[in-house]
């Protein structure tokens, strides 16, 4: 027995009723997975960023640097690192 009348449901859109919309719609689709994926991996290096700790400037290296070798004292080690960091 024939089925030949009724909607034809198959791979390619059954009679070509969808077939503009299949056309239409899996590049838009393909299109949305490759810009999500690209979204995800540049979200993704941002947030590495954010939590990279800030660089110091050398002025802070500089006065542990003369507070490790006793040039200055506790008191004075302190007050310039507050001045330093602001």
């Amino acid at each position: 027995m024939m089925w030949s009348h009724g909607p034809h449901w198959g791979m390619m859109g059954g009679s070509g009723s969808y077939g503009a919309f299949d056309m239409l719609l899996w590049p838009i689709v393909l299109i949305a997975i490759i810009v999500g994926v690209v979204w995800f991996m540049r979200k993704d290096g941002s947030q590495d960023i954010q939590f990279m700790p800030r660089r110091r400037s050398t002025g802070l290296d500089v006065l542990e640097e003369r507070y490790d070798r006793g040039e200055i004292g506790r008191d004075e080690y302190l007050a310039k690192k507050r001045d330093i960091e602001g």
